[in-house]
């Protein structure tokens, strides 16, 4: 039997094209205490990343933030955006209370707004 173990996932979709936010670069940070930037990464044809966030022992019990730079990808689409965008770098922070748990962050974004949620 495998051995259950956590792991950090996201996914970004543009509600305004329609699909998939390919080219988002999404960096993840540990900020229990003073902020540590664990990994930078960037979407996939699909808007998701190659492979999880972190994984196993990697996940661990505290508070995280994924920082989403909509602003870069957005002007990226030719979206007709503000000088400054009105969303530049989408901040979520989160808490991961048990390891052993999937923690899906999924980003639904917009020109002028966004959402999300805990996913599974």
């Amino acid at each position: 039997m495998a051995v259950k173990t956590g792991r950090l996932t996201t996914h970004v979709l543009d509600t305004h094209l329609g699909r998939p936010a390919a080219g988002l670069i999404i960096e993840l940070w540990n900020v229990s205490g003073e902020p540590v930037k664990l990994k930078t990464t960037m979407t996939n044809s699909d808007g998701r990343v190659d492979e999880p966030l972190l994984q196993g022992e990697s996940l661990k019990m505290g508070i995280y933030e994924l920082r989403f730079r909509a602003g870069e990808y957005l002007h990226g689409t030719g979206a007709n955006l503000s000088n400054p965008p009105f969303l530049d770098v989408i901040p979520i922070r989160f808490g991961v209370s048990n390891a052993m748990q999937h923690y899906h962050v999924p980003l639904l974004l917009s020109a002028h707004g966004y959402s999300t949620y805990r996913g599974s």
